[in-house]
């Protein structure tokens, strides 16, 4: 068929999107569903079909039903000074955002933390979890379940493992019981890989011998006690992906320079809208905006962006130590990559070129910038706030 006659056949619904794969190559694929598009809505789609993209390997990996690519800015900041256990050096961070400011408030924020000596940053856990829902025929029973998962770790660990080369099962806890539904919570480590199908992969042979040996009836691989994807308390307390700290010094003097503001305007800033806005509203971020900076770094590095929402997690401190300003911040819920997934596309490895983080054994060299980043754009915005620049910024970029 020519392409044309696909189009017909997509139009005249004889045929389903996915079926096209079946009649052509990737590309022409990809091709054919944004013109059928263009010619059922009588709408034009030039932009999205401009794309350097390998669409034959994005389609194998990483997109189904292809029709294009989306584009969106991006902007570096930088220098910014990184004082970390795996990063040593100043870096320029690659920020793709339609938000307008955004990228000149973590410059201003960068070049603050770089004049007052670099971020020290920590990774301080780095784990991936996943938690099954089981069901017993009644609590008693479930009980049992969560002593038969103590019992056997030394063997559902060998076979967890036994599915990866680079995943290692570290412990099952905590195991969660509600009535009859059991909760184990399966941590692992997952090397340079954000991991979740990894540890997919080797929860689900757990599975299988839990199945062989008992009664119980697992439900769903994911019984949302992991938690992927969404916010959540035990993620904060016990972490998940990578869980960075960052803090800083700055001198009085580079706070009044560069942010226009003192230590003491900024530490009640922080107190008034990090910590006690944030605990009147019952949010669980107590913080002003992590979700702006990891969201920008996630979509110019390939991550899932759906993480996003583990990585607005957090809590900014701000004290004033005689004029000079102590800022941290933490993020206790990061998963990252530096291999596997999305990092695999043209445009994400170019991001984490920029970076010199592309490859194996570089994730938590990745993780420390992160964290370092979004310092930078969290002390520049409680900056802004504390002297009143907010507004002023966004109506000088054009943002009204």
């Amino acid at each position: 068929m020519t392409n044309q006659e696909i189009i017909d056949k997509l139009l005249n619904g004889e045929i389903k999107l996915y079926q096209v794969d079946k009649e052509v190559s990737a590309k022409e694929a990809t091709d054919i569903r944004r013109e059928f598009l263009e010619q059922e809505y009588g709408i034009d789609l030039s932009n999205i079909s401009n794309y350097s993209l390998d669409m034959e390997r994005a389609s194998a990996r990483n997109i189904e039903n292809s029709i294009g690519v989306l584009q969106l800015p991006m902007g570096i900041a930088g220098p910014l000074k990184v004082n970390g256990e795996y990063c040593q050096r100043e870096v320029y961070v690659p920020l793709a955002t339609s938000e307008g400011a955004l990228v000149a408030s973590v410059n201003r924020g960068a070049s603050t933390i770089t004049a007052s000596g670099g971020a020290n940053a920590r990774v301080i856990s780095d784990i991936m979890t996943r938690a099954p829902a089981i069901k017993c025929e009644n609590a008693v029973d479930a009980i049992k379940i969560k002593q038969w998962f103590v019992d056997n770790f030394d063997e559902l660990k060998e076979i967890a493992e036994s599915t990866t080369s680079h995943g290692k099962l570290v412990k099952i806890d905590p195991i969660l019981i509600v009535g009859n539904y059991v909760y184990p919570r399966f941590v692992y480590s997952t090397g340079d890989s954000m991991g979740m199908n990894m540890v997919t992969i080797a929860s689900e042979k757990i599975l299988d011998k839990l199945a062989s040996e008992t009664t119980a009836t697992h439900l769903a691989l994911s019984g949302n006690v992991c938690v992927d994807k969404k916010p959540s308390s035990i993620n904060i307390v016990e972490g998940r992906g990578k869980s960075v700290v960052a803090d800083i010094l700055i001198p009085k003097e580079i706070v009044a320079k560069k942010l226009k503001t003192t230590a003491e305007a900024i530490q009640e800033v922080n107190i008034a809208k990090n910590l006690i806005g944030s605990a009147a509203s019952g949010t669980m971020a107590f913080n002003a905006h992590y979700a702006n900076m990891v969201a920008a770094i996630f979509l110019a590095t390939g991550q899932d962006a759906a993480h996003v929402v583990e990585g607005s997690l957090g809590i900014t401190t701000a004290e004033n130590r005689n004029g000079d300003l102590y800022f941290s911040v933490n993020l206790p819920d990061l998963p990252i990559a530096t291999v596997g997934g999305g990092t695999s596309l043209e445009v994400a490895k170019e991001g984490l070129n920029i970076l010199g983080v592309a490859g194996s054994g570089k994730a938590r060299e990745f993780a420390e910038i992160v964290a370092s980043t979004v310092m930078a754009g969290e002390l520049s915005l409680l900056g802004a706030l504390a002297a009143g620049h907010l507004a002023r910024a966004h109506q000088e970029l054009g943002r009204g």
